[in-house]
């Protein structure tokens, strides 16, 4: 059970995008972002509002690693940035190196973070995205752990900024 959870409405992928930069800059430590959601949900465009939001140089494109699986991206803090879409088995993530990567001392956005055993998480936030309309996104947020939960309450409070 989660420790806190907040929804919000994005009505653009602009919001949902201010949405990752308004988290990353509130980020100080290293942490783990689950998103799971439909193809088109907005996860990668979340991702790419984070990486901004840590300071990650405009001269990277920040893309949904399908086919590389996982990029790192260097900023203020490094961003891992995972996605799980073509794993289709456990022993796949030992052959990625997925293991290292959550020992990092980084922020690690995983896509598709479902097909994760529930265990490799501990302290963590989940990210549902869900397609309402268009342009128009769910997103619920979980925290997992003490730390997170301090981010997410930050994050509540700029809230109504970013959705406006």
């Amino acid at each position: 059970m989660a420790d806190k959870h907040i929804q919000i409405t994005t009505h653009s992928a602009a919001q949902t995008r201010k949405l990752g930069q308004t988290l990353g800059a509130a980020i100080h430590q290293p942490i783990v972002i689950a998103l799971t959601g439909d193809l088109g949900s907005g996860k990668t465009a979340f991702v790419q509002g984070l990486a901004k939001g840590l300071d990650i140089s405009e001269k990277y494109y920040i893309t949904s690693p399908t086919f590389t699986l996982i990029n790192e991206y260097p900023g203020r803090h490094p961003l891992f940035h995972v996605d799980l879409y073509r794993i289709e088995q456990l022993s796949e993530l030992e052959e990625i190196g997925l293991d290292e990567v959550l020992h990092e001392d980084a922020v690690i956005a995983i896509e598709w973070a479902e097909r994760l055993p529930k265990d490799t998480r501990s302290s963590h936030l989940e990210l549902h995205l869900k397609i309402i309309g268009e342009n128009i996104r769910q997103i619920e947020i979980f925290a997992y752990g003490h730390p997170t939960v301090n981010l997410l309450k930050t994050l509540e409070r700029k809230v109504q900024s970013i959705v406006k």
